[in-house]
């Protein structure tokens, strides 16, 4: 059942499903709680495998609060709100697992909060982390416009529909776009002690080389998710099935 708690002047939307360690999921952009975890049985996956799920609607996203001040959506901000659920339930610590935006977001908070986090799993992101994920200029420039019609540039179009598709506010995902990217540096990626699994699809032409990345942390592991683009890797089985054995090695 969707519960809400407050934190920074957000209402934030979230759900806490199953019994055992908890693994909170932070979503990627223009998606939600529901558009990548539920819908994608990552949710059942990780509670029928005997772990508390933990999931939440990103400020600007879902049914969370939005807003249209760029310096909210910064990725140290969008990690305070990650550390606040977990106060929220009284966790001293949880495995946090993000995708795409979410996997930023999950290294701003281990950065943030290291002894909240037992261990990573960086989903839709690998050395784009730090080198950048081009230009997405164009991606906010898709989402502002009046008639998707008009727009011919393949990655805005792309999330264009996707934003269409799961009725998220555009107005405010552009202005998140803006200053969600921020890059991490590999010596930030060095100060990151805990285990990390990095996985990125074969065909994912905007997460980058997930080798490159685990190679810049300390316990990093690396996994290709065979012939999968970055909008189809979430919910892929051999992912799932990945994480799984990651996480299993990994207790609390």
């Amino acid at each position: 059942m969707t519960q809400t708690f407050f934190h920074d002047g957000f209402d934030l939307s979230f759900i806490d499903e199953g019994e055992g360690e908890p693994v909170l999921l932070l979503h990627g952009f223009a998606s939600s709680m529901a558009v990548n975890w539920i819908n994608t049985g990552w949710v059942k996956t990780l509670s029928s495998a005997g772990y508390r799920v933990l999931a939440f609607d990103h400020r600007g996203h879902g049914a969370s609060t939005k807003s249209y001040d760029v310096d909210a959506y910064h990725p140290n901000a969008m990690a305070s709100d990650a550390v606040a659920l977990l106060d929220h339930f009284g966790l001293e610590r949880a495995h946090v697992m993000g995708y795409s935006m979410g996997a930023r977001v999950s290294a701003f908070m281990a950065l943030q909060a290291p002894d909240r986090i037992a261990a990573l799993v960086f989903g839709g992101l690998g050395s784009g982390m730090v080198d950048g994920v081009g230009d997405w200029d164009p991606i906010a420039e898709a989402l502002a416009a009046d008639d998707p019609a008009t727009i011919t540039h393949p990655r805005g179009k792309m999330f264009r529909a996707f934003a269409d598709q799961t009725r998220s506010d555009r107005k405010a995902l552009a202005v998140c776009i803006a200053q969600s990217r921020a890059e991490l540096s590999q010596a930030d990626m060095a100060r990151i002690e805990q285990p990390t699994l990095v996985a990125v699809g074969t065909k994912d032409d905007i997460g980058g080389s997930p080798e490159r990345l685990a190679a810049m942390l300390p316990h990093g592991e690396a996994f290709s998710i065979e012939g999968r683009d970055h909008m189809l890797s979430v919910g892929d089985r051999t992912f799932k099935a990945r994480v799984l054995d990651f996480l299993q090695a990994q207790p609390l």
